[in-house]
């Protein structure tokens, strides 16, 4: 597979230097060879960051490894942006700044794939907690699709101009890190981006496929945490009590009236219920229930018009039911939803088409899951965030089968990327986008 992969893809590259006429297509035809070259230090990378994963906040060998690397390419190396973030600049003359993300972060997880070189790593997390931790949602494929194509970049200074940005970015699971770097300078402190760009593997394709998704591409996000009050009592004399679980549960079933009636049909948005705690025995009606709920919307008006109605309707259903105290609603903004700059985007795809094949670039729907990369886009940058395929052909196919298991997805102990396959497109694909963004005005 990995060697049919190479050729497909050295067909295709050799194709768009025939057929293209724009500045750079010769040299992504000629980076085939490149990428090859890089793919041995980019696949033991690989290895590495899985066997040894770190979670949120707490990616000190991570980063260094990283850095390590970007300065043996001449990159100029800051560390301990944001916390544990990795800013590596290259300037190269005049022409457009381009921001490059990869994540740092893994889960507190344990894997469950069997595979050689899982993880079996434990640490304790910022709470003092020993936690399992795996690399289930691709960050050690991003940072390594990340370093060999600074590798492919730096080696290639001759074919482009402008100012190169990687940036390794912590706690992305958390959202946390990409306002961190911002807030300690990263526009500031260092060359401030033009474009913006990130890659993120996809369970559900398969490799050497890649997907685009024009305008809103995923959602913010934001967790609220609300506090009921009631009157506790003997759970044989409900008559002496206000019921904070009656009264939670009642806010339960109303807050699924928001999406259905009062947001505008055809606008995405979500709001789940996902934690529920009151009470601690059979016979106790306690005086507190604790609600945790994610919301997730596109627009900006819709997320404040969800937002508003679920305090509406917390504090009416208190006040209803008789409660001695208001509610508490606290809420904790996540992430701004994510969105690709649609003419950037669409010279992006162009450019893809012609390297990898039109049938090989694909438009997939937006989603409702999240991505603190939306935090770049300030201040006028444009961004664009692009899907690699990552799953061996053959396990797609068999996934497709009647009556066939589902692939793992995302966040699953079960996941893993055909890597080195992954790698290898991985890395064309980015290098491809840099070049398009490069000659971008």
């Amino acid at each position: 597979m990995k060697q049919l992969i190479l050729v497909c893809l050295c067909l295709c590259l050799l194709a768009s230097m025939a057929g293209a006429a724009e500045p750079g297509s010769a040299w992504i035809a000629a980076s085939a060879d490149q990428i090859s070259g890089v793919l041995p230090d980019a696949e033991a990378l690989y290895l590495d960051l899985h066997r040894n994963p770190e979670i949120s906040l707490m990616e000190q060998q991570t980063a260094a490894k990283l850095a390590a690397r970007m300065k043996a390419l001449g990159y100029d190396v800051t560390t301990g942006v944001g916390g544990t973030g990795v800013v590596a600049v290259l300037k190269n003359g005049n022409g457009p700044t381009v921001l490059i993300r990869a994540e740092l972060d893994a889960l507190p997880m344990p894997e469950k794939t069997g595979l050689p070189y899982a993880s079996t790593v434990t640490m304790k997390n910022p709470a003092g907690t020993v936690v399992p931790v795996m690399h289930a949602c691709g960050h050690d494929l991003h940072m390594s699709i990340w370093y060999g194509s600074a590798k492919v970049m730096a080696a290639n200074r001759d074919r482009w101009h402008g100012t190169l940005v990687f940036i390794g970015q912590p706690a992305e699971e958390i959202g946390a890190g990409a306002s961190a770097m911002l807030k300690d300078g990263l526009y500031t402190r260092f060359p401030k981006p033009d474009f913006a760009l990130a890659i993120h593997d996809d369970s559900s394709m398969p490799v050497g496929t890649v997907g685009f998704t024009p305008g809103f591409n995923l959602s913010s996000a934001d967790s609220i945490d609300i506090a009921i009050y009631g009157r506790g009592s003997h759970g044989a004399e409900p008559q002496k009590s206000v019921d904070p679980i009656v009264i939670a549960s009642r806010i339960v079933v109303a807050l699924q009236s928001i999406v259905g009636r009062e947001v505008t049909p055809g606008d995405p948005a979500v709001v789940t219920v996902g934690s529920f705690h009151g009470g601690t025995q059979y016979n106790i009606i306690p005086d507190e229930v604790k609600l945790q709920l994610t919301v997730r919307t596109y627009k900006p008006e819709t997320r404040e018009l969800i937002l508003n109605s679920i305090q509406r309707i917390v504090k009416s259903e208190a006040m209803a039911a008789g409660a001695p105290k208001e509610p508490l609603v606290t809420i904790n903004h996540v992430a701004p939803s994510a969105y690709n700059d649609p003419q950037l985007n669409a010279a992006i795809v162009a450019r893809l088409r012609k390297v990898f094949g039109p049938d090989k670039v694909v438009e997939i729907p937006p989603k409702m899951a999240f991505d603190d990369f939306a935090y770049y886009r300030r201040d006028g940058v444009r961004e664009v965030m692009l899907t690699l395929g990552a799953i061996d052909q053959q396990r797609y196919d068999a996934s497709l089968k009647p009556g066939a298991a589902p692939l793992p997805g995302l966040h699953s102990p079960l996941y893993y990327p055909a890597y080195s396959a992954s790698l290898r497109v991985g890395i064309a694909q980015e290098t491809a986008a840099l070049l398009e963004m490069l000659s971008s005005k």
